[in-house]
């Protein structure tokens, strides 16, 4: 998440940088060594199946028991392991994860239109018959991820969505299995990383191939994504989490500067960045994130995402912000200002937008707020939108002719054809005009 040169060039309005980010690099980058280990291991389970997912298992999850499928009984009981504080809690994010995603469902209709006489077209939405989720749970647990992978598939009209957890130490996170639970998922499968997302790949855990692949996961997992993608769908490649801040003189320093350690929190090379058009609130920012890092208990994973990849930046006017915050095009993006109804409405590159004081990304991050927390990072905002219900639709086109047109499209297929020199292309059209009209 930078400024491009481009943009910097051309800015009419002047901006200065209060606090830049600490590195050069980039904040996620294709490892080489992720490259070939991921391709070697894709390779090794095509080639010799469960016996090199069993392998992988063994050797990078610590699993050694020979089935890696949980079953119906233990994925219910999960929740026993839990408070009924949390199992309320997460059962709340569930259920208004899925009620977003059935607005968004509501809205996606099947349509028609007669174009001429005789010309009907129309498409359908029809969903995706099976999706793999991916669970992370490594040093944080991501709970939630679960409503938006499975809860959403399922709420697209999928018919069979199975996931993929690692085990932990001590067997898989009860948390997320009961999350997944809630979800409505089909099968769970206790496999981490590449050796997960290729076993349902390859149709190797007692399924058929699924068609696409959704969820987060670390490097390794974004890798087997990217080779993966083509033989099934993925929802996006997303990076380290990211964050950004668009607030003025009336925001709070100190809630500014919790929202940017919100996500600074998630992995030592996490951006968050400040554009505002008050230099005393930029400063006042800097300030408090240095004095809550001092007793925050993630300090060792927020202070190097700070130090490394945070930013603060001054613009001169709203338009300027805009303009800086479109190009960044955050995954994360809060408004805190005066008139944030007119940033909402100017904005137009982020994942998910955040408006208000009241606001804040942590919400959406654990289910509270309904919407979807898989979102483009990287700039891929500027292009694309986070996983939704219409992820998982194909809207499918049809048409239906009636002799009463064939003349209208025949006629100029014919002309059309000729020129190209499509011969057959031609004479597809011109036997419908013989038979609608006698011998040509």
């Amino acid at each position: 998440m930078r400024f491009t040169p481009r943009l910097l060039g051309t800015l009419s309005g002047r901006y200065t940088h209060l606090k830049p980010p600490g590195s050069d690099a980039p904040a996620a980058q294709q490892d080489p060594r992720v490259v070939e280990r991921v391709s070697e291991m894709l390779g090794e389970i095509e080639r010799d199946g469960y016996d090199a997912v069993l392998r992988f298992a063994r050797e990078l999850d610590g699993w050694q028991e020979r089935d890696v499928e949980l079953s119906t009984a233990d994925i219910r009981a999960a929740g026993d392991a839990l408070t009924p504080e949390h199992r309320a809690a997460l059962e709340l994010g569930a259920e208004r994860t899925r009620q977003f995603a059935e607005l968004q469902r509501a809205g996606l209709q099947d349509a028609e239109i007669e174009l001429a006489a005789g010309l009907t077209t129309g498409y359908r939405y029809v969903p995706v018959q099976r999706v793999g989720a991916y669970l992370p749970a490594g040093k944080f647990p991501l709970t939630a991820g679960a409503f938006m992978t499975v809860g959403v598939a399922k709420a697209a009209g999928v018919d069979t969505a199975v996931a993929c957890l690692p085990p932990g130490r001590s067997g898989p996170d009860p948390a997320v299995l009961y999350s997944a639970h809630l979800s409505g998922v089909d099968r769970v499968f206790v496999l981490g990383g590449v050796q997960a997302l290729a076993g349902m790949a390859f149709g190797l855990l007692g399924e058929d191939p699924v068609d696409m692949i959704v969820g987060a996961g670390n490097a390794y997992v974004a890798e087997a994504k990217r080779q993966l993608f083509g033989r099934v769908a993925i929802d996006l490649l997303a990076g380290p989490s990211e964050v950004a801040v668009l607030a003025d003189e009336t925001a709070d320093a100190e809630l500014v500067a919790a929202d940017l350690l919100g996500q600074a929190e998630h992995g030592v090379n996490s951006p968050a960045a400040l554009v505002t058009t008050s230099r005393e609130l930029g400063e006042a920012v800097v300030a408090q994130v240095d004095a809550q890092l001092a007793n925050l208990k993630t300090n060792d994973i927020a202070g190097p995402a700070w130090r490394d990849f945070g930013s603060v930046t001054w613009a001169q006017d709203a338009e300027t912000a805009i303009a800086l915050m479109d190009d960044l095009a955050p995954e994360h993006l809060e408004v805190i200002t005066a008139d944030d109804e007119h940033y909402h409405s100017a904005l137009r590159n982020y994942g998910s937008i955040f408006l208000g004081r009241w606001s804040t990304v942590a919400y959406s991050d654990k289910g509270m707020a309904g919407t979807n927390h898989v979102l483009p990072t990287a700039g891929g905002a500027r292009h694309s939108a986070g996983l939704s219900v219409s992820r998982f639709l194909k809207p499918l086109t049809y048409q239906r002719v009636s002799e009463q047109a064939t003349p209208l499209l025949a006629e100029a297929v014919e002309t059309i054809s000729d020129y190209e020199g499509m011969a057959a292309h031609e004479a597809t059209a011109t036997l419908r005009l013989r038979r609608h009209g006698g011998a040509r």
